[in-house]
């Protein structure tokens, strides 16, 4: 009975503090995203509050200024010896960061208002780069890495009513590896609190799984003192529904650290096939009101790697499908934005992707929040380089100021996040070959676990022959190895921890509806018109085909996974053509092309690694004049086992996929492990007419079938889209993919005519890229020429609902207008 009268108090306890809470939460954050005045270059005293910015552009953050161009060779000319890369000598590297002028000095400035008591702090989410942070002509802050989230409390500095706030970037040349993007990139937030409050990152929620509970256990730091101070925490399910609660005084008079546990019975566990999200409402009570309130997302899951046998999630063994991704989004720079980022990962979605590592930095708070919602595990890395340089200007040159804290921060920042499954500590660095390099290793790997002991950590390493003697990996939780498949057994058999992860693979090079003849495995292939084969048989020095890494998935239970280079392109890194080779000037490595555009080699991956949906995909197109007669080989894309070819009618014959025992008999046939994978018909002769696959089950059943046609003369553009309905939000995109047809709607493969682009009503034309990795068409002026017939625009709402009516228009073709509605 007195338990039960103990359990009524608490309930009207913490049923009081909830009503309390909407009348005394004094957390209050306002997105800074409009308002702002930016200059380039130097701008003498443009941090004190009388300057005169009245001449400045206005712009809106994020704002990514470089991404405007133009595009140069001269910009960022690198001599480099990329040592990771096997090169012998110093090389010219033109378009190595995407030939955009993302360097050099800029200043934002905008004014905010104070109004009321309390604790007041700007938190910048990035900002590239090296950036110094002024507030009433003050500095208040310096952050180098511009990938870095950071806050200041500002209180000693502001006064009530207008005060401004100044931040001067100072970009270096030869600072990156690839475009790192320029300005104000991600979201800066203005912050009022009481005076007692949780600070930044300051709560650990640590989710276990014991039998068929869930338990989470909270450790938060309140600021402002102990003194009287109750920390209410409750667990809400997806309907808003309280599921646990507890309510916690803080017990020791010196220590700002409340440790509370919450239990739950049956939880329902996130996964990336069924993400499910609690949230956690914490609220601050002080005098008996609630002075501040948090909210977040929590999922319950349990990750293991264990040894011999791979990567576990929730108990169930699951090989990591991933790849890796840049933060550029293309034609729209490193300006983070919601539906551009949405869009792409829906893509990767629908491909089977699962996972994500964040090459080489600190990602956006909004990555994260979006894997958390959509069911991506992430691998999160906080710098690309250590003490040794990859560029004249990295980050080495403030790692050992630096470097520890950042380490602890990305812990701090991503540590609650369902989605994140492993931390990563360094990339391919040159330490590697040093033989007191496992020292770093253990300090940073130490780092992590002070942090955050629930999650394992890795270091991707590609110098394995040298690590294979000198240790290296001996402290890691988990060894990471880039490439170097041929390394993998004996990787596996002497190091320690009997478990491998694929944190870099395939670098395969594509070049969208480009076709190169004949068609044969080709390591560093380069051609005339700076593009690679989009039978994807073509790879780097370093690397293989997408096939050897399927395999080893398929024939090793200690291989966790991997991690795909890369799941989009991206400025800069035009590798193979990475050596004085302009106008390259991004990378061909991207399964989906610059303008968000799939390649052939997406539904590779789909056949795959996509269980909830069959694909048929079949490659090459069937528009070759001058290429009568000539061997034009068929490759077909599907997670069945067999299919029939028929050209105009006539079989080709079945090709079946080849067992591990079949393909390692295949001595003679280079192509036999791509047959595993692949159905392939290799002496088909090109005639025009049409193509046509007709896939077969595993019982021998026809299923799906595709067909191919020779398109006839251009005669019209069209428009598509994912959806024809946007948010009205001011910023909110939609991406329309715009293509050349024939009368019968086939589209021309190789019409490359240049198109304009209009539009009217209640949104603007954001930017538009056709995925040609030398194009040199600015991504913001209305038009842009298609490639191989195809090219992706960007039109944005303007904060109203109503109709947006975009044209696309081409000389000798009809034009196209699409409708969309903003809601």
């Amino acid at each position: 009975m007195q338990l039960f009268f103990q359990h009524i108090r608490l309930s009207l306890l913490l049923c009081s503090c909830f009503s309390i809470a909407t009348l005394f939460a004094q957390r209050t954050v306002t997105e800074l995203s409009t308002g702002w005045r930016f200059a380039l270059g130097e701008r003498a005293g443009a941090e004190a509050t009388y300057y005169d910015d009245k001449a400045w552009q206005e712009v809106r953050v994020p704002h990514d200024y470089a991404i405007l161009g133009p595009f140069s060779r001269d910009n960022d000319l690198q001599d480099v010896r990329n040592i990771q890369n096997g090169e012998t000598q110093v090389n010219r590297k033109t378009g190595r960061t995407g030939g955009l002028p993302y360097y050099g000095k800029a200043w934002y400035r905008r004014s905010f208002t104070v109004k009321g008591k309390g604790r007041w702090f700007i938190y910048f989410d990035g900002a590239m780069s090296e950036a110094t942070i002024f507030v009433n002509g003050t500095k208040v802050a310096f952050q180098p890495n511009g990938y870095a989230a950071f806050e200041i409390d500002v209180t000693p500095h502001v006064h009530q009513g207008k005060n401004i706030l100044a931040v001067q970037l100072d970009a270096k040349a030869h600072s990156s590896r690839w475009y790192p993007g320029a300005g104000l990139f991600r979201k800066v937030e203005l912050l009022h609190t009481a005076s007692h409050y949780i600070p930044l990152w300051g709560t650990h929620a640590i989710p276990l799984l014991q039998g068929e509970q869930g338990i989470i256990n909270l450790t938060t730091r309140i600021c402002g003192g102990n003194q009287e101070v109750m920390l209410q925490s409750q667990l809400l399910d997806a309907q808003g529904h309280v599921v646990a609660q507890t309510i916690n005084k803080l017990k020791e008079q010196d220590s700002s650290l409340c440790h509370q546990r919450i239990v739950i019975d049956k939880p329902q566990l996130w996964s990336p096939e069924s993400p499910y999200l609690y949230r956690l409402v914490q609220q601050v009570i002080w005098r008996g009101k609630v002075v501040d309130k948090q909210v977040q997302s929590i999922g319950i899951r349990s990750v293991a790697f264990r040894p011999y046998e791979g990567f576990f999630l929730n108990g169930q063994r699951h090989s990591i499908q991933g790849v890796c991704l840049h933060h550029d989004y293309g034609m729209l720079g490193t300006a983070v934005n919601e539906s551009a980022l949405r869009y792409r990962l829906q893509l990767l979605k629908d491909m089977g992707c699962d996972a994500i590592r964040t090459s080489h930095n600190l990602p956006s708070s909004l990555l994260a929040q979006l894997c958390d919602e959509l069911g991506f595990m992430l691998m999160i890395e906080p710098f690309d380089e250590w003490d040794t340089p990859k560029c004249e200007n990295g980050f080495h040159r403030y790692f050992d100021k630096y470097a520890d804290d950042l380490v602890r921060q990305m812990v701090r920042h991503f540590r609650n996040h369902p989605s994140v499954v492993l931390w990563g500590i360094g990339n391919e660095v040159p330490n590697q070959r040093d033989e007191n390099g496992w020292k770093l290793v253990q300090h940073f790997q130490q780092i992590c676990h002070e942090e955050d002991a629930s999650r394992s950590v890795t270091v991707c390493m590609d110098q394995i022959p040298y690590v294979l003697k000198n240790g290296f990996e001996r402290e890691i939780d988990i060894p990471g190895i880039n490439y170097n498949t041929q390394n993998y057994p004996q990787a596996y058999a002497q190091w320690r921890q009997h478990i491998i992860l694929g944190s870099e693979t395939a670098s395969t090079v594509s070049s969208r509806g480009v076709y190169k003849f004949p068609v044969q495995l080709r390591e560093m292939a380069m051609y005339d018109d700076h593009q690679s084969s989009s039978y994807d048989v073509e790879y780097c020095s370093w690397s293989n085909t997408p096939d050897t890494d399927f395999a080893l998935a398929d024939d090793n239970p200690w291989y966790a996974g991997q991690f795909v280079w890369t799941g989009f392109d991206y400025l800069g890194e035009p590798t193979p053509y990475n050596n004085d080779s302009w106008p390259s000037h991004s990378s061909v490595f991207g399964i989906i092309d610059l303008a968000n555009i799939p390649k052939d080699r997406y539904y590779l991956y789909r056949s795959k690694w996509n269980r909830q949906a069959h694909t048929l995909h079949v490659l090459p197109h069937w528009t070759w004049p001058g290429r009568e007669g000539l061997i034009t080989p068929v490759m077909v894309y599907t997670d069945y086992p067999e299919a029939e070819l028929f050209v105009n009618g006539r079989s080709m014959g079945r090709q079946r996929k080849l067992s591990a025992t079949e393909v390692a008999t295949s001595l003679h046939d280079s192509l036999a492990l791509l047959r595993r994978y692949r159905l392939i018909w290799d002496n088909v002769k090109y005639e025009p007419g049409q193509i046509q696959v007709v896939a077969y089950d595993s019982m021998g059943r026809a299923t799906l079938n595709k067909t191919i046609k020779t398109a006839g003369a251009p005669h019209h553009l069209v428009v598509e889209t994912i959806n024809d309905t946007i948010s009205q939000s001011d910023g909110s995109l939609a991406f329309l993919r715009v293509s050349v047809v024939d009368k019968e709607g086939q589209l021309c493969p190789d019409d490359n005519r240049l198109v304009s682009f209009s539009v009217s009503g209640v949104g603007r034309y954001v930017a538009a890229a056709n995925g040609d990795p030398t194009d040199l068409h600015q991504y913001h002026l209305p038009q842009m020429p298609l490639f191989h017939g195809q090219l992706m625009a960007a039109v944005s709402a303007l904060g109203r609902k109503g109709t947006i009516r975009f044209t696309a228009q081409a000389d000798g073709i009809a034009p196209c207008t699409f409708t969309l509605i903003t809601k």
